[in-house]
């Protein structure tokens, strides 16, 4: 199969990421220079026939909106003489997507050129970099304007300013191509800056559900173009096996590892007969459980919506998501047709708790825009409608599969919006970026630009910004500093899911792989602590050295039970226990952070405490409270951290008001030997209590663990 092909690298051949130093250069909101819709359409707000004279060619690019139903940049490029609509195969897009999200990819896109030709158009279909593929197609067809629906992720938002200097610097092009950004709207927000700041007074704005756009008759294309093949899925992965193969060199080791399959592996190592697994599971030698493995095992029927080779989500175009959608929210009436009974009994399987199932039967349809959030919201609604007799109850939804769909587009929406405001201007000390986990919007920050990589990691209940004055003067020490918000935590997303230490671990490890591309140092404090010692115990060729901060965690003798993800569920206790829980940290906030500064009270400042509660109140938070009552702390410090021996290194606060100190020293200096330990007059958080004392501290035991690491290269290189 034959695939056109624009860049300066052939067909297949490796292509570097983005530079460090250009993603660098983006850390300024006012660095982005494209542009709005409505002041790049003002021009063309005349009669029809007018503008379509005046506005001329313009090229579509598809990326996460892979759909022509409610399409707002369908609807303005509707107003050029010519819509060249376009797909690019570019290695930064499809990086991030797993192998099913890839299959996904490519049933959208054959739905979307279907579409399209129904409408009189097309789909062009490239392989390569997005900017020259544009830059050459502006040439060819003129086009005046390139529709592109807005980002949140930095990288690629990064990419389309990539486009936008390419198209600049251009010396052929005698006029100036415009890139539109546009997005869905959701809410009556007539601009990001008027975002309120809970998501309570979000709700109260005006839904635009009844505001869905209707796919227009596009004008006719030019039919002589090369609008390029579908390619297979084969073709697709060694496109970008390909360009990944050093990468994959680098991580062999680490990379795609589960924490399940890891700890798997290393009891049965040690002989452990029953692998102390805890729950009626069985694990395959991958470490994965039977219950993933018998999922993708089933017969599936010949008109099934689960069309990928694991057929875990719904796969398909968005004609075929709707009728899912119909069936999801139909649960409680039963059916006969089996293509909704099937998807009944997904439900049932994937519904670890109340409306978990939505988000993961729907939710990698909702990343790649199959359908929109707002379609989806639209349809919730007629349904609910329907049930209750044209009225909506103020209280509550009348089935959980309802609730489940508005709860979960809802709070995408609010996510989204967060990090589109957060990176349209600077609101803190520093700017924050958002990188994409598993499809959920996760927000981080970087200082430096050279030097050794550490990144810090926040406790339960924080947030990056606890960071707030270590990320400065770390990065001034000569490091590159990232701090990372925890998804389920500050202004990261809060999906409906099960929260565990291992999932926050992976959450972790793939970070290092795919945002830092490098070993790190691994600086967590409290809960972040026990995370990151998972971290450098599970993958410890991604630690550099560790340095825990009042961890939790304890040490001792022997293992614990490997408790798989999968196997956690929620029980009623949890249910009502977030809930008391939730209630008693609002009204006790205050009193509770700052005994945790026992030295320097005013350091619990009110714009700390602030944040922690307007986080209180984002949707999904009581779903990682329930979490609270599931955590494994079990995981022994000293057997997680026995590979990394002397690049441990604990700082301990001696006046912590949540854990003995002093045990917790003793129990340092008894299981783990070969840790170097810092003992500080301060509380819980001497990061952020004493950040004079403890900067300089870290600096130094950097430098130190740099310095050895060096020597024994040097070494290596000589003998």
């Amino acid at each position: 199969m034959a695939f056109l092909v624009t860049g300066p690298h052939k067909f297949l051949s490796p292509v570097p990421l983005l530079s460090r130093s250009y993603l660098a250069a983006r850390m300024s909101p006012q660095f982005r220079c494209s542009l709005s819709m409505s002041s790049s359409m003002a021009k063309c707000e005349r009669t029809e026939g007018i503008e379509r004279e005046k506005c001329g060619a313009a090229i579509l690019w598809f990326k996460h909106d892979l759909r022509i139903d409610d399409h707002p940049g369908l609807n303005a490029a509707f107003k050029h003489l010519t819509v060249l609509p376009l797909y690019i195969f570019d290695h930064r897009i499809l990086s991030r997507f797993s192998d099913e999200m890839l299959e996904l990819l490519l049933l959208a896109i054959d739905d979307l050129r279907k579409s399209l030709e129904e409408q009189g158009s097309n789909l062009m279909i490239r392989f390569g970099h997005s900017e020259y593929v544009i830059r050459e197609l502006v040439k060819e067809v003129k086009a005046t304007h390139i529709f592109a629906e807005e980002e949140a992720e930095y990288r690629m938002r990064c990419l389309v300013d990539v486009v936008v200097e390419t198209l600049a610097a251009e010396p052929l092009l005698d006029w100036s191509p415009k890139v539109v950004s546009w997005r869905t709207p959701f809410f009556d927000l007539k601009k990001l800056d008027d975002l309120p700041r809970s998501y309570n007074d979000l709700k109260k704005l005006q839904d635009s559900y009844d505001s869905l756009l209707v796919s227009p008759k596009l004008p006719s294309v030019d039919g002589a173009l090369n609008w390029g093949s579908l390619p297979l899925f084969s073709d697709v992965k060694k496109f970008m096996t390909d360009y990944s193969r050093e990468r994959e060199e680098q991580w062999a080791t680490v990379k795609g590892s589960s924490a399940n399959a890891v700890l798997w592996k290393e009891q049965r190592k040690m002989g452990t007969s029953s692998f102390n697994v805890s729950g009626n599971v069985r694990l395959s030698e991958s470490g994965d459980s039977n219950q993933s493995q018998n999922q993708t095992q089933r017969n599936r029927l010949e008109n099934s919506v689960f069309l990928t080779s694991k057929g875990n989500i719904v796969a398909g175009g968005t004609s075929l998501l709707l009728n899912a959608l119909s069936a999801y929210l139909r649960y409680l009436e039963g059916t006969v047709r089996d293509d909704w009974q099937e998807i009944h009994q997904r439900l049932r399987e994937t519904e670890c708790r109340s409306g978990a199932s939505f988000g993961v039967l729907f939710g990698s349809a909702l990343q790649l825009g199959i359908i929109s959030r707002r379609r989806v919201y639209h349809e919730a609604i007629k349904y609910e409608k329907e049930r209750n007799a044209g009225f909506i109850s103020p209280f509550s939804y009348s089935t959980v599969t309802v609730a489940a769909a508005i709860e979960t587009v809802r709070s995408m929406e609010w996510y989204f919006l967060l990090a589109l405001k957060s990176q349209s201007r600077k609101e803190g000390p520093f700017s924050v970026r958002w990188w994409r986990w598993n499809g959920y919007l996760v927000q981080y920050t970087v200082l430096g630009s050279e030097g050794p990589a550490l990144l810090l990691v926040h406790g339960f209940g924080a947030f990056l910004e606890h960071y707030r004055d270590n990320l400065s003067n770390l990065a001034n020490g000569g490091n590159r500093v990232w701090a990372i918000t925890l998804l389920g935590f500050g202004k990261s997303e809060k999906p409906n899911i099960v929260y565990t230490e291992l999932m926050w671990a992976e959450l972790l490890h793939d970070f290092v792989i795919e945002v830092v591309n490098e070993p790190v140092h691994l600086i967590g404090n409290s809960f972040g602590g026990y995370l990151v010692a998972i971290v450098g115990g599970l993958w410890p060729t991604l630690a550099k050295s560790i340095v825990l901060i009042n961890t939790a965690g304890n040490a001792g003798s022997g293992y614990p039970p490997l408790q798989l993800s999968e196997e956690r569920k929620i029980s009623g206790a949890a249910w009502f226990g977030a809930r008391a829980l939730l209630q008693f940290l609002r009204f006790s906030l205050r009193s509770i952070v700052r005994s945790c500064y026992p030295t320097r009270t005013e350091r619990a400042d009110e714009w700390l405490i602030d944040e922690m509660l307007r986080a209180s109140y984002d949707p999904g938070v009581l779903l990682v409270l329930e979490s609270v009552f599931s955590l494994n702390l079990s995981f022994r410090l000293n057997n997680l951290l026995d590979r990394l021996k002397e690049k441990v290194f604990v700082i301990q606060g001696m006046k912590d008001p949540i854990d003995d100190s002093n045990l917790k020293v003793a129990m340092f200096r008894e299981h783990c030997a070969w840790v170097v330990i810092k003992e500080l007059d301060a509380g819980h958080c001497p990061h952020d209590e004493c950040p004079e004392e403890v900067n300089p501290i870290i600096l130094e035991w950097i430098e130190k663990i740099e310095m050895r690491t060096n020597v024994g290269t040097f070494t290596s290189i000589i003998t």
